[in-house]
């Protein structure tokens, strides 16, 4: 078999299916290539290996059962892990999200293994992912290039072979933009299109919302269900 990282999301789910490939197997690979290439590009500022680990032995269903990813560190909380926005004063303070937002459920059930949470710029504010709080996300295509922003980490870490998609939000041009300089696939959805639940309201009057980067047309599109 080639290497299965290469492939987009939906081809990992059917090797899965098919158990050509367990999620230990998988989630393990993209473990090491996060740790073989996050020096270089900064993009995972909170590694969560050994709870992926243990999330891909659990038996977890859905379209995308036992597919490693990764979400941005902007509207995505999971319940007990540092959640900082990008900022130095959640991270000085070692803050930490006290629930499982609804869009990470969602992504829970939907199968997917979170085996990280990615750089952003504070509030997700620029077109860059320069971060004072955690430095700059850096293109895998260059390291001498931006990645742009908001979603910068997680586009490199998509880019780098890492996971074939990533969590990531737009309200200016925030999935758009690190799609364009990452070589990746990068839709805006329409307001409403993905819900941020009970908990959250509309960001930007609904200018802001929730989507991925990902390697495939039929990613992004499987996602927005």
């Amino acid at each position: 078999m080639s290497n299965p990282l290469h492939l987009d999301a939906t081809a990992q789910a059917e090797l899965i299916r098919t158990k050509k490939i367990s999620p230990s197997e998988l989630v393990d690979l993209a473990i090491a290539a996060v740790e073989r290439v996050n020096p270089q590009i900064n993009a995972v500022i909170h590694p969560r290996f050994e709870r992926a680990r243990a999330e891909a032995k659990s038996g977890r269903g859905g379209a995308f059962a036992g597919v490693p990813m990764v979400v941005k560190d902007l509207n995505c909380q999971i319940k007990g892990e540092p959640y900082h926005l990008g900022t130095r004063f959640l991270k000085n303070r070692k803050f930490v999200a006290t629930e499982d937002s609804y869009l990470y459920e969602r992504l829970c059930r939907a199968g997917f293994i979170t085996i990280g949470r990615t750089n952003t710029p504070e509030f997700g504010s620029t077109i860059t992912t320069e971060p004072l709080a955690y430095g700059p996300a850096r293109n895998p295509w260059n390291t001498d290039h931006s990645t742009g922003g908001s979603s910068g980490g997680s586009a490199a870490t998509v880019a780098a072979g890492c996971v074939a998609v990533a969590h990531a939000n737009d309200g200016g041009g925030s999935i758009r933009i690190p799609a364009s300089e990452c070589g990746l696939v990068g839709l805006k959805p329409s307001k409403g299109r993905v819900s941020l639940g009970p908990a959250l309201g509309e960001s930007w009057l609904g200018g802001v919302v929730e989507g991925c980067v990902s390697r495939s047309v039929r990613d992004t599109a499987a996602m927005m269900d």
